[in-house]
């Protein structure tokens, strides 16, 4: 009987998860429980009104790793006095027209979503918490102005009190760092990069490569996320900034390069439309001794195997570029070049994650200065992650939390209902927190359900319980079970909304004051203002601030197709911004096509499509625009011809256009007019005194990149190529 099968080891590994999994919830519960006990404490014995909210701050702010949890502490801090300003600054001067005044409240809220979701950062939770605490703190205070300051002057020291509490105890307490996390993500990214390369060695295509190119797109997403709160993690030296951007750029660029170096071998071993049907013997040895060392388990090893590999194919494309005669030879040489690339790129990650392993920024810096053959060296700064921020999109969800808060207060202010106030804060609060996706409303109906448990919970301990509980020590220990399992709950991702519906309802419904002051009717009141502000923040949401998933995939296609436009033009000629620009939007579409009710096969695709082809009529633009001024006729010419092509790729690009097969047949004629043209002259490296092209070698590189680029050509035949 076999013991160690991969179904037993599987099933191995999965239980071991879950424990861990498990062990880590619990751990983030007590300590967010102890922290919440603490703040409560602290601020009984400062004597603010609502020691409470000291509570709900605590559950707001914690995290289950210490850095991200006093990043949150630090933006909620910085997002709290900026609300708490602005509440102060706006109620007095429309003391005299209440919807006048509710109206400009909601105009806040929406400003400050407008602003998160284009910063897409960890700093956009400062500006959500602005427009929170404008929320609770301005529209119960509409119709009584004149306790505003001091109103807002507590609920901060309130806040502070929960956020001072969560950071000290996430910080100081058993902390699980978030460096130890990014590390752990890096290496498995660092594992897909290199079987994602594999792929490519291998000439591999359909689901098995675009599986792995989606896990990397979503790799880099997943590492910007918690690269975010390094800095403020309790590590001695965090990795430097400079470090994250240089591993950044290389992954980025490796998720098109694989592809380029997959469809180069496949052309080359299928003799796809008149190119031979094997490979150089030189460049096939090459890519044996590349995938053994792709599968080598000895990451420091591998380094001097690395500088050897590149400095073969960087001889080899030189000896084969210099004797080309066919359009074979003239492949061959491109995928040479391609692979000395991606080997130098995945040799630098490998360096470069072990420098973050290392957590060292000294030596990381000076590791990443360190002259090295195997380096592929680029021009200007590491870029670094690269956000897509869609103004229109922004706009359309902020001004559709401002029409649904509008809508709730001119029926609060219509009605007079006296805990029309309590209800607008929450249908604020409720915009502020869950307006961020482009379908907000499930995560409200999340919370919703989170809420009835917490009402439930909060009478039974507001009328049976707390009355019965004569000190602190009694009360903790009555709390203890309610919280424990709620903050468990939390820390994990499905639940999470769930448990904030909970621990957000405890501490206010259930009387959690200075000293017990059982009022059912006003529990029943708040109870009636929760519901009805969280239904209709959910119907709300789902008409004004819903962005239908299938809608959201269509913008971002249209914008690639804009951007591709651009780039032909010579617009934006940073390839490093354009690359990771393009991933991002690739990791954005994940989950909404998973979400789509459509069938979407081909959109992942598309991007990596569009990506491509604005990297290559990027970098064309780029070569051939100096030489129009040259001397020589053919110079000119041939720029003339290259600008020509690239309008042409501007147009099928453009708004509108449907492209067909024999366009892409043409684009193609006209490449290999191009490359006729230019493999005429001589093929040199650099610019020589007589007049030629300089590096006509790069040029016919990037019409091969290009071509690839823009697809199959359906007749057009590499044969032509000559």
């Amino acid at each position: 009987m076999r013991t160690n099968s991969p179904s037993n080891r599987l099933l191995t590994a999965t239980g071991i998860a879950l424990l861990r999994t498990d062990a880590d919830a619990l751990l983030f519960s007590v300590k967010s429980f102890a922290a919440a006990m603490l703040a409560y404490y602290i601020a009984l014995r400062a004597g603010v009104p609502k020691p409470s909210w000291a509570i709900v701050t605590v559950y707001i702010v914690s995290q289950t790793s210490a850095g991200a949890s006093l990043s949150r502490g630090v933006y909620r801090f910085a997002g709290t006095i900026v609300g708490a300003a602005a509440t102060v600054a706006i109620i007095p001067c429309f003391v005299n027209d209440p919807l006048v005044c509710s109206v400009v409240l909601a105009g806040w809220i929406g400003l400050c979503l407008y602003l998160s979701l284009l910063d897409r950062t960890a700093r956009a939770y400062a500006f959500v918490l602005s427009g929170y605490t404008a929320s609770l703190i301005g529209f119960p205070g509409v119709f009584n102005p004149a306790a505003i300051f001091d109103t807002a002057s507590v609920r901060v020291q309130e806040i502070s009190i929960g956020i001072l509490c969560a950071v000290l105890v996430h910080r100081f307490v058993l902390p699980k760092r978030m460096t130890g996390q990014f590390t752990a993500k890096l290496s498995a990214t660092l594992r897909d990069a290199r079987r994602l390369a594999g792929d490519a060695l291998r000439g591999s295509s359909g689901p098995e490569i675009r599986r792995d190119r989606d896990r990397l797109a979503g790799d880099l997403l997943a590492l910007q996320g918690l690269a975010g709160h390094l800095p403020y993690d309790p590590v001695p030296v965090a990795p430097s900034r400079e470090t994250l951007h240089l591993i950044h750029d290389r992954l980025a660029r490796l998720l098109p390069l694989a592809t380029e170096v997959g469809d180069r071998i496949h052309a080359l071993r299928s003799g796809d439309r008149g190119l031979p049907d094997e490979l150089p013997d030189e460049l096939a040895a090459l890519l044996d001794e590349a995938g053994r060392w792709l599968a080598a388990a000895d990451a420091a090893g591998r380094d001097a195997v690395a500088i050897r590999l590149i400095d073969r194919a960087r001889t080899l494309r030189a000896g084969i570029a210099a004797e080309a005669v066919t359009a074979g030879d003239r492949l061959a040489a491109n995928l040479a070049g391609h692979l000395a690339e991606m080997i130098g790129l995945l040799h630098e990650c490998d360096r470069l994650g072990r420098i973050v392993g290392r957590s060292s920024a000294r030596t990381a810096i000076a590791a990443t200065m360190l002259p090295d053959a195997a380096s592929h060296r680029r021009a200007g700064r590491a870029t670094g992650y690269v956000y897509h921020r869609d103004p229109w999109m922004a706009a359309w969800s902020a001004l559709g939390a401002v029409a649904g808060i509008v809508i709730g207060c001119a029926f609060w202010i219509w009605s007079a209902w006296p805990e029309g106030g309590l209800a607008v804060s929450i249908l604020g609060v409720c915009c502020a927190l869950f307006g961020n996706v482009d379908t907000p409303a499930p995560n409200v109906v999340k919370y919703m359900t989170g809420s009835v448990v917490g009402v439930a919970v909060s009478l039974v301990y507001g009328f049976a319980i707390l009355p019965r509980v004569t000190d602190f020590a009694g009360l903790a220990a009555v709390l203890a079970p309610a919280f424990l399992v709620a903050g468990s709950l939390q820390a994990r991702p499905p639940t999470t909304y769930m448990a904030l519906g909970i621990t957000l309802t405890i501490p206010i419904l259930s009387g959690l004051g200075a000293t017990y002051a059982g009022d059912f009717a006003g529990s029943l009141n708040s109870v009636v203002a929760l519901f009805a502000a969280t239904g209709f923040a959910v119907v709300s949401m789902s008409l004004f601030q819903t962005i239908p998933v299938d809608a959201a995939i269509g913008r971002l296609l249209r914008l690639n197709r804009r951007d591709v436009r651009r780039r032909a033009l010579g617009g934006a000629p940073d390839e490093a911004l354009w690359t990771s620009l393009m991933i991002d939007r690739t990791a954005l579409l994940l989950p909404r096509l998973r979400l789509s009710g459509a069938s979407h096969p081909d959109v992942l695709d598309d991007t990596l499509h569009h990506l491509r082809v604005g990297h290559a009529a990027g970098r064309l633009h780029r070569a051939i625009r100096h030489l129009g001024g040259n001397d020589g006729a053919s110079d000119g010419e041939i720029a003339y011809d290259g600008f020509e092509l690239l309008t042409a790729i501007a147009l099928r690009f453009g708004p509108g256009y449907r492209a067909g097969p024999s366009d892409t047949i043409a684009l193609h004629r006209r490449i290999e007019a191009l490359t006729a043209r230019i493999a005429d002259g001589p093929i040199v490296d650099g610019p020589t005194a007589d007049g030629p092209i300089a590096d006509r070698a790069l040029l016919l590189d990037l019409l091969i990149d290009l071509r690839f680029a823009l697809g199959p050509g359906g007749a057009a035949t590499w044969e032509n190529d000559r």
